[in-house]
C-alpha cells in the first residue's frame, strides 16, 4: 500500500528514506527498498491484458519501472511526472507501455542496411528496370554505407549530412537520389515503428537549410571533348607511356566508363579491370554485372589498338589488374585520369565525357544505327532495342563500330575518312 502525500515535492522526495512507496498521485510513486535504494514506477491498468474479476474483466495491474532516482542516471521528479504524462498518452491509444517499449527495445536492434534491404525487396516487385533495381541498391550500398550498420531509430541529421556532404558539389544528381533514398528508407522505419520523429533526410524545411540548393550547383553533365578534337588528344597520350595514359586512351578506344575499368568498390571489394576479363584470341572483354552500372554483364568488342593496349601491360603483368596502381595489389584510381587531363590542358573536360565524344561522331558521322551506338555505350534503350537485338548483342556489328572509332583515333590515319556501315539492321 503506498503511503499517500498530498503530490510530492523534491524535499519530500529527498527525504523519504524509510522502505515502501510514496505516491504522487496519477498512478506516479516512488519505490523505497529495504536496501534503501529508491526508484520510480508507474502503476496502472493495462488496455489489453486483463483479468476476471467476478463478473467483470478487468485491465490488470501492471508496474513499469521508469528509473532511479538517485545517482548518477537519477531520474527527477519533474522527468518522472513527465514521463509518465507520456505513457498515459500510450494508454489512451489502448497500448499497453510495458508492450510498447518491448516493441521499441526490438527496433533498436533494427539496423539501417536491414531496413534498407527489405525496402527494396517490398519496391522492386513494382519495378520492371533492371538498371533502376540495380541503382537503387549500388547507391544505397556504396554512397549510404556508413549508415548501414547504424541503429535505423538512431540515425540523425548529422549521420545523413556524413554521407551526403562530400558528394553533393561533385555528384549532385547522385548525391540527390540518395537522399530521397535514404528519406523513403526512414519513412518505411517510420511506419514500422521502428523509429519515431522528423525525418533528418528530409529536404524541404530542414536540409534545404543545411546543404547549397541543387540549382546553384553542377547538374550532373561531363563536358565532352568535340569529337573532331579527340584524335589529336589521342596522339599526344601515345607519347606518354604511364599506365595513366593507357588506361585512358583504352578508356576512349572502348567507350567504357571509368568505373568498369579503373577502382571501383562494391561491397567493400575493391574492383578494377582484372586479366581473366579479357579473351585476345576471340577480341572481347566481358565486364561482370556488379561492376556495370546496369548491373548486367556486358561484352566489349576490342579494336586491334585496344589489344595492343592490354598486350603492352601484360608484359609487365604484376598483379591481378590490368591498370593497377602503384600499389601493384589495387587498380589505378580514376583520379589520376582526371589528374592526367589537368596536366595537359584537357579542362573542362572529363574523362567521362569522352563516351560523349564517341556517340556523337557515330551519330553525326557514320550511318550505324543509333540502337547500335546506345549497346556500345551499354545503354538501354527500350523495348526497339530489345526488338531489334533480341537474338544477342550484336556483339559482331558493334566491333564493326569500335573499329571504325580506332581507325577514326589511330593518329597514323592521314584522311580520317570515317567508315560507312551499310550494315544490316539486326544482329545476325
Amino acid at each position: 500500500m503506498a503511503t499517500q502525500i498530498n503530490r510530492l515535492t523534491h524535499r519530500a522526495v529527498q527525504a523519504a528514506t524509510k522502505p515502501g512507496r510514496y505516491a504522487d498521485g496519477g498512478g506516479l510513486q516512488l519505490n523505497v527498498s529495504a536496501s534503501k535504494t529508491r526508484s520510480w514506477l508507474f502503476i496502472y491498468r493495462s488496455p489489453t491484458h486483463r483479468v476476471q474479476r467476478g463478473e467483470k474483466l478487468m485491465g490488470r495491474t501492471r508496474e513499469m519501472g521508469l528509473g532511479p532516482a538517485d545517482g548518477r542516471d537519477a531520474v527527477s521528479l519533474t522527468q518522472a511526472r513527465d514521463r509518465v504524462v507520456e505513457l498515459k498518452r500510450v494508454l489512451a491509444q489502448g497500448l499497453d507501455p510495458l508492450d510498447h517499449k518491448a516493441v521499441g527495445q526490438a527496433a533498436k536492434s533494427r539496423k539501417f542496411g536491414e531496413v534498407t534491404d527489405e525496402v527494396i525487396a517490398s519496391l522492386e516487385a513494382g519495378w520492371r528496370n533492371e538498371k533502376h533495381k540495380a541503382q537503387w541498391r549500388m547507391t544505397m550500398e556504396v554512397y549510404a554505407a556508413p549508415l548501414r550498420e547504424k541503429y535505423v531509430a538512431d540515425v540523425s541529421t548529422e549521420d545523413v549530412l556524413e554521407v551526403l556532404t562530400p558528394i553533393w558539389r561533385t555528384k549532385a544528381e547522385t548525391a540527390n537520389r540518395v537522399r530521397g533514398r535514404i528519406e523513403k528508407v526512414l519513412d518505411a522505419a517510420k511506419a514500422k515503428g521502428y523509429r519515431t520523429g522528423e525525418n533528418p533526410a528530409r529536404w524541404r524545411g530542414h536540409l534545404d537549410h543545411l546543404l547549397p540548393k541543387r540549382q546553384k550547383l553542377q547538374r550532373g553533365h561531363h563536358p565532352a571533348m568535340p569529337w573532331g578534337e579527340v584524335p589529336a588528344f589521342v596522339a599526344r597520350l601515345q607519347e606518354n607511356e604511364s599506365t595513366g595514359a593507357l588506361a585512358l586512351e583504352f578508356l576512349i578506344l572502348t567507350a567504357a566508363r571509368s568505373g568498369e575499368i579503373l577502382r571501383s568498390i562494391r561491397n567493400g571489394e575493391v574492383m578494377g579491370a582484372r586479366w581473366d576479363e579479357f579473351n585476345l584470341d576471340a577480341k572481347v572483354w566481358t565486364v561482370p554485372a556488379g561492376r556495370m552500372k546496369a548491373g548486367r554483364e556486358h561484352r566489349i568488342p576490342l579494336s586491334e589498338r585496344a589489344i595492343e593496349i592490354v598486350k603492352t601491360l601484360g608484359k609487365a603483368k604484376r598483379g591481378p589488374f590490368v591498370f593497377s596502381g602503384q600499389d601493384v595489389k589495387q587498380p589505378l584510381s580514376d583520379m589520376a585520369l582526371e589528374a592526367l587531363m589537368r596536366r595537359m590542358d584537357a579542362k573542362p573536360y572529363t574523362v567521362h565525357g569522352f563516351r560523349s565524344s564517341f556517340r556523337d561522331w557515330a551519330g553525326e558521322t557514320t550511318s550505324y544505327p543509333r540502337e547500335l551506338a546506345e549497346a556500345a555505350l551499354a545503354h538501354t534503350v527500350g523495348d526497339a532495342v530489345e526488338r531489334a537485338y533480341r537474338r544477342g548483342d550484336a556483339l559482331e556489328r558493334r566491333r564493326e563500330l569500335m573499329e571504325a572509332w580506332a581507325s577514326y583515333l589511330s593518329p597514323t590515319s592521314q584522311a580520317k575518312v570515317v567508315p560507312i556501315s551499310k550494315g544490316k539492321k539486326e544482329a545476325q
